[in-house]
């Protein structure tokens, strides 16, 4: 019976952490950018979202790594141990390493009337582009997590 409970709350952690991730930045904040004639405003509301789903992806990622060590009946438990660490390193790494300088040219843009210079476009769009990479590396890992975890 307590093997039933942890693989159940295993599946739906991951789900709604999967879930979450491709929500999140593969559908509401391209709407933002799509639907919002302010790209600023866009950005602070995708920030928001992104903000929320790191933590949440903390938490999946801590619960899922408390429950697998529980759990003896997940064959694939060292693999799935390692793809939920690779996870929460992208996050650390993509939004509350990377996260903070691009808040940190958009306060500058703000400050100047809203307006990017060369350089800072040039800066933020390298960081972006950064962090991106990361957060599409965390979404596939969320596919073999699923597939493996199963």
């Amino acid at each position: 019976m307590r093997f039933y409970f942890l693989r159940l709350a295993r599946t739906l952690l991951i789900t709604f952490w999967a879930g979450s991730l491709w929500t999140v930045g593969y559908l509401a904040a391209p709407l933002l950018f799509a639907t919002l004639p302010d790209r600023m405003l866009a950005g602070t509301i995708a920030g928001s979202l992104f903000r929320a789903e790191a933590w949440l992806s903390l938490a999946c990622g801590i619960l899922l790594l408390a429950i697998f060590r529980s759990d003896t009946t997940l064959q694939s438990r060292t693999i799935c141990t390692r793809i939920v660490i690779g996870m929460l390193i992208c996050v650390v790494v993509g939004y509350f390493g990377l996260q903070p300088f691009m808040a940190e040219i958009r306060a500058a843009a703000a400050q100047a009337g809203g307006v990017m210079d060369d350089a800072m476009r040039m800066r933020f769009g390298v960081l972006h582009g950064v962090a991106s990479v990361i957060y599409l590396l965390q979404s596939v890992a969320a596919i073999v997590l699923v597939l493996k975890a199963r």
